[in-house]
């Protein structure tokens, strides 16, 4: 297949701008496959992580593979990006969907043209070849809470957050942790349905601002969306309120580092970004050269995988936790 000419290339770097993308690409040739990667929005450290997986991926497999960052969480974005990279004819399409539904169209048309799908943070995607996670979503919304738990002493009042209530995996974290929570510390009480501002700094700060205005005795904050600690911690620390108001979640090493060392973020788990957009084109080449995806196969960045069939997902369990002591190797590792 062919790689558009520079001029064309141009062209669609221009028609990204309009469409509120930033595309990244590396060069092409006529034998060099093409993956684009949609991620739910560009220029924050985890997804910039994500782009460095990518890209160093694709130069060890021989892809020309990139990453689209949306300049909001907007979902309308996230189609217009894939059908654009359905308009170019790359060979394999990713994304980290910000509404699972609004996509399953676009997806499909991507798939009845011979283009594979890949998804990340995902589990319920229709339309996709695989989807694949680095953490599963039960485990990783109960690990939080039972570190909330821990820090709150069992009882107390919390908020959660996610990056929208349309992010599938966010808010299957956040189930998973509300129904825990319920199930083993009744005394702990969410003061309000979950707050879709994750993926901000500023709207995360502003709501934690208000929340803990509009309820004095607020305990902690659970965000699930890498903006959302950092967000939240910087209210917890412009209120005076470190130590007494915890705030745990994932997030970018790098961003949160200083955070964390104050004592303003409690901590968190993660998984590493760069594994995940590495594992994006080693799936693409996996199944562009026809190789199997069975239980007990062996596939970087994911180990030994046990392939669930009915729902296309391969989940496997990597979590990373957060805290005084793994924070700045972490951030030293460019995460």
């Amino acid at each position: 297949m062919k790689s558009p000419s520079s001029l064309t290339r141009r062209t669609l770097l221009g028609a990204a701008a309009v469409l509120g993308v930033a595309l990244v690409a590396g060069p092409a040739n006529a034998e060099t496959p093409r993956m684009g990667v949609v991620v739910k929005i560009g220029g924050i450290p985890w997804f910039n992580a994500m782009e460095v997986g990518i890209k160093a991926r694709g130069e060890e497999l021989g892809w020309d593979a990139w990453m689209v960052g949306p300049t909001s969480a907007d979902p309308a974005l996230q189609v217009r990006a894939v059908e654009d990279l359905i308009a170019q004819g790359v060979e394999a399409i990713g994304v980290v969907p910000n509404d699972a539904e609004v996509l399953e169209p676009v997806l499909a048309k991507a798939r009845e043209q011979g283009i594979l799908v890949i998804t990340h943070e995902s589990p319920d995607q229709q339309n996709v070849d695989w989807n694949f996670e680095l953490a599963s979503s039960t485990g990783f919304g109960e690990a939080h809470a039972k570190m909330l738990s821990e820090k709150m002493g069992g009882e107390g009042k919390y908020a959660v957050y996610v990056g929208s209530l349309t992010v599938p995996l966010h808010n299957a974290w956040a189930d998973a942790a509300i129904a825990w929570l319920a199930a083993n510390h009744p005394g702990m009480v969410k003061v309000a349905d979950r707050f879709g501002v994750a993926e901000s700094v500023d709207d995360s700060r502003s709501t934690a601002l208000d929340l803990m205005r509009a309820h004095p005795d607020l305990g902690g904050f659970l965000a699930f969306g890498s903006q959302g600690p950092i967000g939240a911690g910087r209210a917890v620390q412009e209120r005076r309120k470190t130590g007494e108001v915890h705030v745990l979640g994932p997030f970018s090493p790098g961003q949160g580092r200083r955070l964390v060392h104050d004592g303003v973020l409690t901590g968190g788990f993660m998984w590493n970004p760069m594994e995940a957009g590495r594992v994006f084109v080693t799936m693409a080449d996996h199944l562009k050269k026809g190789m199997a995806v069975e239980k007990g196969t062996m596939i970087e960045g994911l180990g030994k995988v046990d392939p669930d069939f009915d729902t296309n997902n391969i989940i496997v369990d990597q979590l990373v936790a957060l805290n005084k002591d793994t924070v700045d190797g972490l951030a030293d590792m460019g995460l």
